[in-house]
């Protein structure tokens, strides 16, 4: 009764007189564990769930309830043995398979899961959960579908199913079908009991703390997300407010990736990345924690990502792979994500000494896998970013682990030893919000490919939607990272140059639609606003020389963007930030010498705008330096910078030989080296 009403202290001394009295009782024991793990007391609760079980091995109900509590604790061994031990008792246990398949979902063993949701639901085919589990196993396979046809079976057994609502929602974002997922999610927070609080909290600026059950599934995060990638800005500021107070309460109301372009606190980055590591990627000690491997004559780098193909990350990397010293490093490449026979996938594989396919792996197999193959390092390219596999590095894939270019900001994960960035992108003072420490690269911590190709097609500005004449502000950042206050400042520098546009890179017809209004509101005629359809890499830089300056957004910047556009000779203007993702712009400029684009207020920003495109001779001045450094500057010396990152894993190879823990790498131009 006390565990029921969350009086857990009170049922830990109730449970531990009757273990005193009766030290066989398997509920006693049971419930001691549930009264543990209330308290946040993970161990202990382990422990005494581990006695309940050994008390009950010959009962499936038993193993089937205390597995589900171990995969609730994140002890997925113990859970493991409990589940299989009960389907060997009661092999047509529905809920038992619907549990296991829980439990290969965690560990990423995607194609088991499937298999046992499916189980459990060919012995019980009203087993909501199970629905609801296998549709959400699917989206994560691609199977959408598949998952979509799923998801429609679970609606038409609980028509109010929160959950189901909250998935489909998931899938469609997953797909960028934001139009589809927007309903599902406000349909999800209508049917929470406390959802019709939560949204006019939203929409007042108050919110009820007892409204709180739908945060805890980062749904009100999602919506603003799907909002934000069509540029729909209702009740922007509002719900902004209440996903960062919720945050400060310690709600999981929204995903590390998205919050990056919502606010410039960094603070507020560490804690969503703590909290959403804590629920879908702990640390698990399964493999062990420590790793010795030889010391090989070469040192050996592991690569996971799932963008080796066609993928902007790939754009800015594909020349350091080609380029690691191979008569001192090993390269493997872990590819987890599809297996798109393009050019890039081509080009990136062959850089590889070897470059294996871990789809179907799960992140136990593949964190073994590294293992076996003695990994020294392990980069993880993708941090949280869309169809990442964090669950790999908690296992431990090798002795170092490296947080590089695919996310930027922390992880927030006790397995993460270091995050590659540079000075202004972390200053000194700032590393308090990265729990990793950080390996410091003297220019710029951004890698570029200077292979990537300009088409020779020379574009007309009729072809382009331009008027004959008249100033080209441009922004080719993805549509979710303009913000009303980014938007609202790019109207006034068009007030305040007559004639000009604002050329912007068109996502999906919904932004466009919504850009164009929000254009009216703010009284500049829509036409105004120029929109640039999806075309080749080589297509897109040859097009970008017809814009005269690129317009950044904050507190997400441009990253690879950035370096596109500098590439393509198109100066950049940004204002600088607080957070890793509000730096880059920077960063970039810096590494190429155009400091001078680099603003640090908003006012500041609009002024520079304005003055550039007022005094065409201080405009072509910056783009003459531009094109003198692009070959001469740091930013696009990919020799130089594949050196700088190859002393960075000696020197942290070093640290690790030396039986030193992780410390802060300074690879700056006076070489001060690690401390």
């Amino acid at each position: 009764m006390a565990n029921a009403q969350g009086q857990y202290s009170v049922a830990v001394g109730w449970c531990q007189q009757a273990i005193r009295r009766m030290p066989k009782s398997p509920e006693a024991w049971y419930n001691l564990g549930i009264a543990y793990r209330g308290l946040g007391q993970g161990k202990q609760s382990i422990a005494a769930l581990k006695q309940s079980s050994s008390l009950t091995r010959d009962n499936s109900d038993a193993q089937n309830s205390i597995g589900f509590q171990f995969l609730e604790l994140g002890a997925l061994r113990e859970a493991e043995q409990c589940l299989r031990r009960a389907l060997s008792l009661a092999p047509r246990f529905a809920f038992a398979h619907s549990n296991l398949g829980m439990l290969y979902e965690k560990e990423g063993r995607l194609e088991e899961a499937e298999s046992s949701f499916k189980k459990a639901l060919e012995i019980q085919p009203d087993l909501a959960q199970a629905y609801i589990n296998l549709s959400a196993v699917l989206n994560r396979q691609k199977k959408y579908e598949l998952a979509e046809v799923v998801a429609r079976k679970s609606l038409e057994i609980n028509p109010k199913s929160v959950e189901t609502w909250r998935n489909r929602g998931a899938a469609f974002l997953d797909q960028e079908k934001y139009i589809d997922a927007i309903p599902c999610f406000l349909e999800s927070l209508r049917l929470d009991p406390n959802g019709e609080s939560l949204l006019s909290g939203a929409r007042s600026g108050e919110i009820q703390e007892q409204a709180w059950s739908l945060y805890g599934d980062r749904v009100l995060g999602n919506l603003l997300s799907a909002r934000m990638h069509i540029c729909d800005w209702s009740s922007f500021a509002e719900t902004l407010d209440v996903v960062v107070q919720q945050i400060a309460n310690g709600r999981r109301v929204i995903s590390p990736f998205p919050i990056l372009a919502l606010t410039d606190d960094p603070a507020v980055h560490r804690q969503v990345a703590a909290q959403y590591v804590q629920d879908e990627a702990p640390g698990c000690s399964d493999l062990g924690l420590e790793i010795k491997p030889p010391c090989h004559e070469k040192l050996r780098i592991g690569y996971y990502s799932a963008d080796f193909q066609n993928h902007a990350t790939m754009y800015l990397m594909a020349e350091l792979f080609e380029l690691h010293d191979k008569n001192k490093f090993e390269l493997i490449g872990f590819s987890f994500g599809p297996d798109i026979q393009d050019e890039m996938r081509a080009r990136v594989s062959a850089a590889f000494d070897q470059f294996i396919d871990v789809r179907h792996r799960s992140d136990k197999e593949v964190a073994q896998l590294s293992r076996d193959l003695e990994i020294d390092i392990a980069v993880d390219l993708k941090g949280y970013t869309k169809d990442a596999r964090s669950g790999i590095f908690a296992y431990r894939a090798a002795p170092v682990q490296v947080n590089y270019l695919g996310y930027p900001g922390t992880m927030a994960a006790s397995y993460m030893d270091y995050i590659v960035a540079d000075r202004v992108l972390i200053p000194e003072e700032s590393q308090v919000f990265y729990a990793e420490k950080v390996v410091y690269l003297p220019d710029s911590y951004q890698v570029n490919d200077t292979r990537r190709q300009i088409s020779p097609r020379e574009f007309t500005r009729a072809e382009l939607g331009f008027p004959a004449s008249g100033f080209v502000f441009a922004c080719f950042n993805n549509n979710h990272k303009i913000t009303p206050s980014v938007f609202e400042g790019w109207m006034r520098i068009l007030k305040r140059v007559p004639g000009s546009v604002l050329w912007l890179f068109k996502a999906n017809p919904d932004a466009a639609a919504n850009l164009r209004h929000e254009a009216s509101v703010h009284g500049v005629d829509s036409e105004r606003l120029v929109f640039a359809e999806r075309v080749p890499l080589p297509e897109h830089l040859a097009r970008i020389a017809l814009a005269d300056l690129f317009l950044d957004t904050l507190p997400y910047n441009a990253h690879t963007t950035t370096s596109d556009a500098l590439w393509a000779g198109l100066p950049v203007l940004t204002c600088l930030g607080q957070s890793f993702a509000a730096r880059v712009a920077a960063s970039l400029l810096n590494a190429i010498g155009l400091s001078e684009l680099i603003t640090t207020t908003q006012q500041d920003y609009e002024n520079l705008a304005v003055e550039l495109a007022s005094t065409p001779d201080r405009l072509q001045s910056i783009k003459q330096k531009l094109a003198r450094n692009r070959l001469a500057a740091p930013l696009f010396d990919a020799k130089k910078f594949t050196g700088h990152l190859e002393t960075a894993y000696k020197a942290i190879h070093e640290r690790f030989r030396a039986g030193l823990s992780p410390g802060h790498i300074y690879l700056a131009q006076d070489a001060r080296g690690a401390e």
